[in-house]
């Protein structure tokens, strides 16, 4: 067993024992490589060919789509409401590494790039002209009142809650086995209650594959959505023509930047450009607000929230199926072929999206969100960044709608026909009109980086063998992915543009949202051992134990701990003569009953204090670990007797599976001591009872290897 976890941040870079999957990277590098230059070198039979998949997709599975998206977000607020909540994505001890504005930014950085601006501006005006159905429940008529109303809840609706409770289930899947068991940072790691040991085989490797290729094909698709639009703005702001020559350019930048981003980790890369790309955001959308018509769109702002909430229900399981297939004895207000195209164009293609996002943006939302509960990160994934999102698509979505309503006419042409002129074209109504689309460039440039620069960083994991969660895949393969994303990106482009993109990614969700599932259900069984566990613990500390009434103190004694900030020294002693002869003992009993049993002592590295553990091997079950663990901390300003080392001072923890108990055993008597060992025993065999009580969980006891589950208290 390591040590407990560190409280300081991780550097993020390459650590000793971080090995290249070369099966996941060699076979998901090939696919990838082999699609881009097919679209490179024969476009059309490639795009003919991603045409007639996706609308076989689209007429066959749309249902499984609407469904699935739908279950996700059930199964994650049931995590984030029920007795699962309280869980810690880390050790019991362990606390958020990043404040909430740093881990905010971050988190909406890395999970929505420049397709915001991109959509803001382009979906508002495409539902306003022309809404999916003429005859729902609003009556939206084309632009009409109702359809205005209804445009931007349909933006709303796929860049809202439903695409980040699919990160939220993958985000909390990552950290809960790499920081609450100690398993790597992987997706086949998720999947292991499952599967057992075979995920160490093709089993996982296939699972890693199918993760790699939906998290390129979902970023190539943000950076496709970027180039265009970006090719757009520079040719506003310099002349530079749009066409084929420019966007290689900006995928070369987009490599190149994200390289050096990458490269230099989490904590000085990707942190300072998130923070800066949110800041610039909002000093944009402050502009427009107050250069619009302030009280205009401030009303509809409260409007729309008004009516997402009231019709999210009902839009959650909307399918049109009258509206995709004959019906006899109803008229039908389009013909099928619309019907399909609008449902494959817009949310089953955002859901297929926001599924091939899920790997790529939950490991990274894992990576930075070590030490909160389960209930902090899905309220804090599901609401913080949707209330932006919200408010911008609001904002830009009802000031584009004002000017179309208006009469101008050629800017909703624009925002239908070429959509990534649409945010630019906009923003052109406005005064000082250079110098906004300036920053709305920078902006974009930013999103497009901190997309491109977080999904090598990611991608490079998904390739790697990190024993470690706290490290990162290696140098080489950031950049190779850097390059590999930017391919694709060209080739997609080529074959078709966007649409093209869209459709690929529409392809991709399908087979990953199987994973989807298998997570949801391997969650659910290692939250409910995580519940029985604790439920053991209360259980057996609340009957008739007499360890119990071994741990009560007098007055003096709980006077003198009160009172009480030992040095190195003093708690060095007590290991010696009081905590580790304790262990011994007990574990001498132990062996007598015939159990497995070991004490590990050892120094702790910088601290210079010795650390004892309890470890008993459980038959077909997980092992019980009993460990003390010194913590310093500065010697508080109210300490009434300061050892000679007066700046600091030692606890000795408690330590289980789940990190500290956040108790301090010093100056316990002997048998105090031993008392809380065999109450901890206690907790431990009442919860192994509970846990074994369905024929489920004893299988699961059979199929996981416990050993290495319960390796670790980091």
């Amino acid at each position: 067993m390591s040590a407990p976890a560190t409280i300081n941040p991780p550097a993020g870079g390459t650590a000793p024992g971080v090995e290249i999957n070369w099966p996941v990277l060699i076979v998901s590098a090939a696919i990838i490589l082999l699609i881009a230059i097919l679209a490179i070198i024969a476009p059309e039979t490639t795009q003919t060919v991603i045409y007639a998949i996706v609308d076989w997709v689209s007429t066959n599975f749309g249902w499984y789509y609407v469904l699935t998206a739908t279950v996700i977000v059930g199964f994650v607020l049931y995590m984030a409401l029920s007795r699962f909540g309280r869980v810690r994505l880390g050790p019991d001890h362990s606390r958020p590494v990043f404040n909430l504005f740093t881990w905010t930014a971050m988190l909406f950085a890395a999970g929505i790039g420049i397709d915001l601006m991109f959509f803001s501006v382009a979906e508002p005006v495409t539902q306003y002209i022309q809404p999916p159905t003429a005859y729902d429940s609003t009556g939206a008529q084309p632009e009409s009142i109702a359809a205005a109303r209804q445009a931007v809840v349909w933006t709303l609706f796929h860049y809202g809650i439903t695409g980040w409770a699919m990160y939220a289930l993958l985000g909390v899947g990552f950290a809960y086995f790499a920081y609450r068991k100690g398993w790597p940072l992987s997706l086949r790691s998720m999947l292991r209650p499952i599967f057992g040991r075979r995920m160490d085989g093709w089993v996982g490797h296939s699972v890693d594959i199918a993760a790699v290729l939906g998290a390129v094909f979902g970023i190539a698709t943000s950076l496709g959505i970027g180039v265009v639009q970006l090719n757009y703005g520079l040719y506003l702001m310099f002349g530079i023509p749009e066409g084929t020559a420019a966007q290689i350019a900006l995928i070369v930048l987009s490599v190149v930047m994200a390289t050096i981003s990458s490269v230099s980790g989490v904590e000085k890369g990707i942190r300072r450009l998130s923070e800066l790309n949110v800041i610039m955001a909002i000093i944009l959308l402050l502009y427009v607000l107050f250069m619009d018509k302030t009280q205009f769109l401030m009303n509809a702002l409260v409007m729309n929230i008004g009516d997402f909430v009231s019709r999210y229900p009902a839009m959650m399981m909307e399918t049109f199926a009258f509206e995709q297939a004959e019906f006899a004895g109803l008229p039908l207000p389009f013909d099928t072929g619309f019907m399909t195209g609008w449902m494959g164009g817009w949310t089953l293609f955002f859901w297929a999206w926001w599924i091939a996002w899920a790997p790529f943006v939950g490991l990274f939302l894992a990576r930075i969100s070590r030490g909160r509960t389960i209930r902090q990160f899905v309220t804090g994934v599901l609401v913080v960044p949707f209330m932006f999102i919200l408010i911008f698509i609001s904002i830009f979505g009802n000031a584009s709608l004002g000017l179309v309503a208006g009469g101008d006419a050629a800017f909703g042409e624009v925002a239908m026909n070429t959509p990534e002129r649409a945010f630019y074209s906009l923003l052109e109504a406005y005064p000082a009109a250079p110098l906004v689309i300036g920053i709305a460039t920078l902006v974009g440039l930013l999103f497009y980086v901190t997309s491109a620069d977080s999904g090598a960083l990611v991608l490079a994991n998904f390739t790697s063998d990190i024993p470690d969660a706290k490290s990162d895949g290696d140098t080489r393969l950031r950049i190779f992915w850097s390059v590999a994303t930017g391919l694709l990106t060209l080739g997609m482009l080529i074959v078709g543009g966007v649409s093209t993109l869209q459709g690929a990614t529409l392809i991709i969700g399908l087979p990953f949202s199987v994973v989807m599932y298998l997570v949801m259900f391997s969650l659910y069984r290692a939250l409910r051992r995580e519940v029985q566990h604790a439920d053991g613990y209360r259980q057996a500390l609340s009957g008739t134990i007499g360890a119990v009434a071994g741990r009560e103190f007098s007055w003096r004694q709980r006077l003198r701990r009160a009172t009480g900030f030992p040095s190195r020294n003093q708690v060095s002693k007590y290991m010696t003569e009081t905590a580790v002869p304790s262990l011994k003992e007990v574990a001498a009993e132990f062996r007598a009953s015939g159990a497995e049993v070991s004490v590990d002592v050892s120094e702790v590295p910088d601290a210079g204090v010795m650390q004892a553990e309890l470890h008993v091997e459980m038959p077909e079950a997980e092992p019980f670990n009993y460990q003390i663990w010194p913590v310093s901390g500065p010697t508080p300003s109210f300490a009434f007797r300061v050892a000679s080392e007066a700046d600091r001072y030692y606890r000795l923890e408690v330590f289980t599976a789940n990190g500290s108990r956040g108790y301090d055993v010093y100056g316990y008597t002997a048998e105090q001591l031993i008392a809380d060992v065999i109450a901890h025993y206690e907790s431990h065999l009442e919860y192994l009872r509970l846990a074994q009580r369905s024929p489920v969980d004893a299988d699961e006891h059979k199929t996981m290897d416990w050993k290495d589950d319960f390796s670790s208290t980091e």
